[in-house]
């Protein structure tokens, strides 16, 4: 009696073993592995992103406002000096992104992120620069515009070097400090009208961004007027209209932190093989679950 309960209990194990093994699609395993790996690039990606964001953030709040470290006179004297004494924390900033640019080519990391890598880089400079201008008034001088447009001309130059290849739109993505750099560094404002600055020289900046840079810009070098009381009364009506409006209440811009490239991103840039010549081994075929294999 105790043999029959023994080989019924090994009956019933082997039935419910049987009940627990499901039969695994054959493409279930490459699937996982595909979501494990974009897992990784995606994290790997960020790290590389986020290291070089605090190394160049230090450059970056240098590069905002000219050194003030010697005399007017003395800088007279000694321009030539004092200039390659100022463009060093830019310099600094190139000698990074030439580092990083190196250490992607040798490891031979395909250029589509490499773009996404400096495109987000130079939006995050872009940002930095921009919304210290438009905080701190001491920044929003004649000649201080002149100091950062001399070093995003620096940035303009290692674009155009890295190529297309790599740097893709990341000139594209400072558009912001630049507009707000080439509009303090133009003389006789009082001449523009509102509609050459929304227009022509500052497009892609708000009103309310406008009106700040207008309303704190001094000129310490040729003692130049800002705006009329004209425009800058267009643009506190306009303001007023868009009070309501939470998105145009905000002046400053934000950092995107996002992962900005999908796997399909990654497949359609890698160079593709063609496997329509490769034979499947017999075995395989004969198997209904590799019917893949076949179509």
């Amino acid at each position: 009696m105790a043999q029959g309960l023994r080989s019924a209990s090994f009956a019933n194990m082997h039935v419910e073993a049987t009940d627990v093994v499901r039969q695994v699609e054959a493409k279930y395993p490459a699937l996982l592995f595909k979501q494990q790996l974009t897992a990784y690039v995606e994290k790997i990606y960020g790290i590389i992103r986020d290291n070089i964001k605090k190394e160049l953030s230090s450059l970056i709040s240098l590069c905002i406002q000219a050194p003030r470290t010697m005399k007017a006179s003395m800088l007279r004297i000694s321009g030539r000096s004092s200039g390659q004494t100022q463009s060093n924390h830019w310099q600094k900033i190139i000698e990074n992104l030439d580092i990083l640019l190196k250490i992607l080519q040798d490891n031979h990391v395909p250029p589509v992120l490499a773009q996404k890598i400096f495109t987000q880089i130079f939006s995050y400079i872009n940002v930095q620069l921009f919304n210290s201008l438009l905080l701190r008034r001491e920044c929003c001088s004649f000649s201080n515009g002149e100091y950062v447009k001399a070093g995003l001309a620096e940035l303009e130059l290692w674009c155009a070097k890295a190529t297309s290849e790599y740097a893709a739109s990341s000139w594209d993505e400072i558009r912001h400090i630049r507009q707000a750099v080439g509009f303090l560094v133009i003389f006789q404002k009082f001449r523009i009208s509102y509609d050459e600055i929304v227009h022509d020289l500052c497009p892609i900046l708000s009103v309310q961004q406008l009106y700040r840079i207008c309303t704190q810009y001094w000129d310490d070098k040729y003692n130049t007027q800002s705006v009329s009381s004209d425009v800058l009364s267009n643009m506190r009506v306009l303001m007023t209209e868009d009070s309501n409006n939470a998105e145009s209440s905000s002046f400053l811009l934000d950092d995107n932190s996002s992962i900005p490239f999908s796997v399909e991103d990654i497949t359609n840039a890698i160079q593709e093989k063609d496997f329509s010549d490769v034979k499947p081994a017999e075995e395989l075929l004969e198997n209904p679950a590799f019917q893949f294999l076949q179509d």
